[in-house]
């Protein structure tokens, strides 16, 4: 594991360090800093969807879906109680893999606006 990763972001866990490394390996030192600036401010911390997944409970469903940019997928889960509460319990448990997988979507986004004629592959 390239500890440069855990140098710029301490606050990730194991599987978002692996993946993020496996971005940025070609990347220099000033490019680095570039991306963590940009990855950092809009990544999110499963500990917040998970927060925000647990407000369902208190009947506003959804609105960890919007934080992760799945707004069709948020208005449903309003609309519908959280899917009647089963999708709500559903995102409780795989809230780090919609962390996850919204922090690649981010990475690979970055990535390309850095570096627009590469293809990011992780």
């Amino acid at each position: 594991m390239n500890q440069r990763i855990y140098q710029y972001l301490p606050q990730i866990g194991l599987e978002e360090a692996t993946m993020i490394e496996g971005f940025t390996q070609q990347l220099s030192d000033d490019e680095m800093r570039s991306f963590v600036g940009m990855y950092a401010s809009r990544r999110r911390d499963p500990l917040l969807i998970l927060l925000l997944a647990l407000i369902g409970f208190l009947g506003i469903s959804g609105v960890h879906r919007f934080v992760i940019g799945q707004i069709g997928m948020g208005i449903l889960y309003l609309l519908t109680a959280g899917l009647c509460l089963i999708g709500t319990i559903v995102d409780l448990v795989n809230h780090k893999q919609l962390a996850l997988d919204y922090n690649r979507k981010v990475a690979t986004e970055i990535l390309m606006m850095m570096k627009p004629n590469s293809t990011v592959t992780a």
